[in-house]
């Protein structure tokens, strides 16, 4: 099948499919006589594959690494494990990063409870007002 065909299958963008290709995470395919791309079943499970990591919010890299474990199915799992374990730590990080963040835009809604004028807002004089800390370094794999 062309690009557009494999794309549509896959319920992404022939974008999205070249993206990948460039980034390493679909391989090269064959090209036709007239130089067009030729893809196969094997293109469109791994694209799946892709897409269905990508839902669940992983990195590139975590995906590389996931399917350079998969072309190797006589390995054991435990690396496997590993990628998602770390990913789990990611998403607790992240959580924990929302919270805060929701805490923070709670406590600024609560300084306006009423209809206001605009110089008497509370929420525009907490932002005003605000410290910014520095942002702490990220440790989750999204930087």
């Amino acid at each position: 099948m062309k690009i557009g065909e494999l794309a549509q299958v896959a319920q992404t963008t022939v974008e999205t499919v070249r993206y990948y290709e460039k980034a390493g995470l679909l391989p090269a395919t064959a090209r036709t006589a007239g130089n067009f791309r030729v893809y196969g079943p094997s293109h469109l499970e791994r694209l799946r594959f892709i897409r269905n990591c990508r839902a669940l919010d992983m990195s590139h890299e975590e995906i590389h690494t996931l399917l350079g474990l998969a072309d190797q199915p006589g390995g054991g799992c435990g690396a496997i494990n590993a990628v998602f374990d770390q990913h789990m730590a990611h998403v607790d990080e992240r959580i924990r990063e929302l919270v805060q963040l929701k805490d923070q835009l709670a406590g600024l809604r609560r300084r306006c409870q009423s209809e206001q004028a605009v110089d008497a807002c509370g929420i525009l004089q907490g932002l005003a007002a605000m410290e910014t800390e520095a942002r702490p370094a990220r440790h989750t794999h999204l930087g």
